[in-house]
């Protein structure tokens, strides 16, 4: 029972610094590398500790999430500037639509980093 244990805790990751760095866009295995080669398209392997990283699913899962706090931040916002200074419509729909299309090309790469560090960190899909 306890080599069972002791091979569990071998195989741990470190989810923390794994997530941080998949949202700073770095490979999650050194931090040094990066994640991502062009928008949303990951690497291969690192090319800093040479990590593969083709095994990562990420599919729907960073667009749903990247959904999610936009979502919650625009309704926020909405709510805040419609009470605080009563903009006419055509300007805020305007103004919540930067903030919207702004927001979700920030957060997109950012949450797919999330997502292939998470399964990196928790051995999914080959990792």
């Amino acid at each position: 029972m306890t080599d069972s244990l002791a091979q569990t805790t071998e195989e741990d990751r470190p989810m923390k610094p794994a997530i941080l760095n998949g949202l700073r866009l770095k490979c999650p295995n050194c931090g040094q590398g990066k994640l991502l080669h062009s928008y949303l398209k990951v690497n291969d392997t690192c090319s800093h500790c040479a990590q593969p990283l083709h095994h990562q699913r990420a599919d729907d899962g960073p667009a749903y999430l990247t959904i999610l706090l936009v979502g919650h931040i625009l309704g926020f916002a909405l709510h805040f500037v419609y009470t605080t200074w009563r903009p006419e419509p055509l300007t805020l729909a305007l103004i919540m639509t930067a903030v919207t299309v702004t927001g979700a090309l920030a957060l997109l790469p950012r949450m797919k980093g999330l997502v292939v560090a998470y399964q990196w960190a928790k051995r999914l899909h080959g990792f």
